[in-house]
């Protein structure tokens, strides 16, 4: 009786400890392995919402606001920026972006992704989808700066000026300000999702494109109406929706952070389109689609760099101030100042991004604060990285531009291509039936 006793009840305590490492069995094997599906799961998908924006998000959205013989040119720059940068990230942007480098650029230790695995782990997520993930950033950065020069760019010196400026600006802005340089680790500026590296680089680098290039022929005389205004309502549509991949993504994890980021970027974006109608209403008497659509990528812009230190409040305080200051950029500044730049990317992406990095210091919350840092000495922060990334930016653009000029002789296309329009003169084709 006794002996049957103790043997179930060491049956009983084999049970126990069976059921109990059943239980944390999935746990062990976690522990053990550093990636995470779900933060991979999210990251692949955010990959694939930042290549949205581009293709056909950002293609649409410009290429509805050119004239008619023009819209080709548009979507294939934007096609080709997918194209020509997707191999050089590969190739060694990656590397000199996120390579151990200096202060202020990475190395070659990963040319061609070398060194690089299926079992290499960036975090929670597979090392590939990181560089992904990067290479979709480094793919719509120069594409947004054809705005500025729309209409007027010879096709190869686009491509010539993008695959420099990839190397010169973009890619020791993203070293230093996320891969461990100067901006993000010696300074402390906060830019999570790309305010410095990807609006303000842009946006200032495409003021310098349009003024070197000069305006386009009639410009200020001439009628330039857009010749589809659905069009560009359905790219901005895309760009709002693939923005939360582009900013909730950059959490690196489907997390809080990642929370936080999302309901930030649409935030910000309501309320810039919601105050964006309003000043224009009150301004011109009507508000206007275009007007609608420009204000939510104002609102998307401004709210990048700061999606992730600010809470709901900051965010509606960032969506105001990019109505406020890009509306003003595009309707006084701009006439003023008399520069072309075609789909205003200055006034957007240039402007916007400024204020959304300085306004991160403005408005962050108390979860974004690092220690020992103050709030005026954050806001200090990120004026001087404003003003680094805007004077680099400028800077380095125009010396590419002027060495390209002496190499490649005029950038612009000729009066005669203008005029004609650089669907046929560049690319042999229209848009809307065969060429006369």
């Amino acid at each position: 009786m006794a002996q049957g006793l103790r043997r179930r009840f060491r049956a009983a305590q084999l049970f126990t400890a069976v059921s109990v490492l059943a239980l944390i069995a999935p746990g062990i094997a976690w522990a053990e392995d550093t990636v995470n599906s779900g933060d991979t799961a999210w990251i692949l998908t955010s990959s694939a919402l930042v290549l949205l924006m581009t293709l056909p998000g950002l293609a649409l959205f410009y290429g509805g606001l050119v004239r008619v013989k023009n819209i080709l040119s548009v979507l294939m720059q934007c096609m080709m920026a997918a194209g020509l940068v997707g191999v050089l990230w590969v190739i060694a942007g990656y590397s000199l972006a996120f390579g151990t480098g200096n202060q202020f650029i990475g190395d070659f230790s990963m040319v061609m992704l070398s060194g690089i695995t299926p079992d290499s782990v960036s975090g929670t997520i597979p090392t590939y989808v990181f560089v992904m993930f990067q290479g979709m950033f480094a793919i719509i950065t120069p594409a947004l700066m054809l705005g500025a020069f729309a209409e007027r760019m010879r096709f190869s010196a686009y491509l010539a000026f993008i695959a420099i400026w990839l190397f010169v600006v973009y890619v020791p802005l993203a070293h230093m300000v996320w891969g461990g340089g100067w901006i993000g680790s010696q300074l402390g500026a906060l830019d999570f999702a790309g305010g410095l590296v990807v609006h303000m680089s842009s946006g200032f680098s495409a003021l310098v494109a349009c003024i070197v290039l000069g305006p386009r022929l009639g410009h200020g005389k001439d009628p330039m109406p857009p010749n589809s205004l659905p069009y560009t309502m359905i790219g901005a549509s895309l760009l709002w929706v693939g923005w939360f991949g582009f900013n909730a993504g950059s959490a690196l994890a489907a997390d809080g952070a990642a929370g936080l980021a999302f309901l930030n970027t649409q935030t910000a974006t309501a309320t810039a389109v919601l105050f964006w109608a309003i000043i224009e209403w009150v301004h011109r008497g009507k508000p206007t689609l275009l007007g609608a659509a420009t204000g939510a990528v104002a609102g998307l812009v401004a709210i990048t760099p700061a999606c992730g230190s600010v809470g709901p409040g900051g965010a509606i305080c960032v969506g105001i101030g990019a109505a406020v200051l890009c509306y003003t950029a595009l309707t006084i500044i701009k006439p003023k100042m008399g520069y072309d730049d075609s789909l205003d990317v200055f006034g957007v992406h240039g402007i916007g991004g400024a204020w959304g990095a300085i306004a991160t210091g403005l408005f962050i919350a108390s979860w974004g604060v690092q220690d020992g840092v103050g709030w005026g000495a954050q806001v200090w922060k990120q004026i001087i990285s404003v003003a680094f990334t805007a004077v680099y930016a400028m800077g380095i653009s125009y010396i590419i531009l002027k060495v390209l000029k002496a190499i490649m002789g005029d950038l612009r296309v000729s009066a005669e291509a203008e005029h004609q329009g650089l669907d046929l003169s560049e690319h042999s084709e229209t848009a809307y039936g065969p060429p006369a």
